[in-house]
């Protein structure tokens, strides 16, 4: 099974932009979408309706043109679930998951945590709440794949510049704990798992200094898996010339 994860920073722009189709060019089972900034009404045909593909979206109920997630999947799923259960956490639109037979695939756009203590304190407990509402399903004996924007770079290996990023939003250490305790739990972060002593790997670049140009980024896209799949991974790619964002896609190949 292949599966694309992107934060697209708004599907509009980036279906505009001709980058959006090109996407289903890799050939994946599924594909899932974080910040998509649209309601399903909103987004083209074309992007909204892909030959071979059934297409479900999560959007924010509190703000237009704010936040959102999409999955689009080959596979016909068993089960659709919007957000984890939580009206603080779920009206964001930041949650969508398919359950596939014993697997779930879940797509999370997790909050930023800037603009002050209160939305990190959000960004916290949103951490908080999506661990309890993936450990439900561990126990349940459902095999878990999580993936999408989790606004944090783990380790000074997943950043250009952690000096320099230490006091700022994305790379408090209460925020890297949080990683630790899922790690702690079991879950494995796939690309560091294959690839654990590799520099320079970013997902996101901030376009506003041009960070891209230099590979001055962030690795703070992440796929991870419960325990239980850690002998059934073949590969996963950062797709980091794949333009249209402000982030890139990345790729997870497993077996089922």
């Amino acid at each position: 099974m292949k599966i694309i994860s992107w934060n697209v920073n708004g599907l509009r722009a980036v279906y505009k932009k001709n980058q959006f189709l090109p996407l289903f060019q890799f050939n994946p089972d599924i594909v899932c979408l974080q910040e998509i900034k649209a309601e399903e009404a909103q987004i083209p045909e074309e992007a909204r309706l892909i030959p071979g593909y059934q297409s479900f979206f999560n959007s924010s109920k509190t703000k237009k043109g704010y936040s959102g997630v999409a999955i689009y999947t080959k596979i016909k799923p068993d089960k659709i679930e919007y957000g984890m259960g939580t009206t603080r956490f779920d009206d964001e639109g930041r949650m969508l998951s398919i359950y596939l037979d014993d697997y779930v695939i879940i797509t999370v756009y997790f909050p930023n945590g800037g603009a002050g203590p209160e939305r990190l304190q959000y960004k916290l407990d949103f951490y908080d709440g999506f661990l309890f509402f993936i450990e439900k399903l561990r126990k349940e004996g459902k095999k878990i794949i999580f993936c999408g924007d989790v606004n944090t770079a783990h380790q000074a290996i997943d950043l250009a510049r952690p000096k320099e990023n230490e006091k700022n939003t994305g790379f408090l250490p209460i925020e890297r704990a949080w990683i630790d305790q899922v790690i702690n739990h079991g879950y494995i972060d796939i690309f560091r798992q294959l690839n654990p002593e590799v520099v320079d790997a970013y997902t996101y670049w901030d376009r506003k200094t041009a960070a891209r140009d230099r590979n001055v980024g962030w690795r703070i896209d992440y796929f991870f898996i419960s325990p239980n799949l850690k002998d059934k991974i073949i590969e996963t790619k950062i797709l980091s010339d794949y333009e249209g964002s402000d982030h890139c896609p990345i790729i997870l190949e497993i077996a089922i």
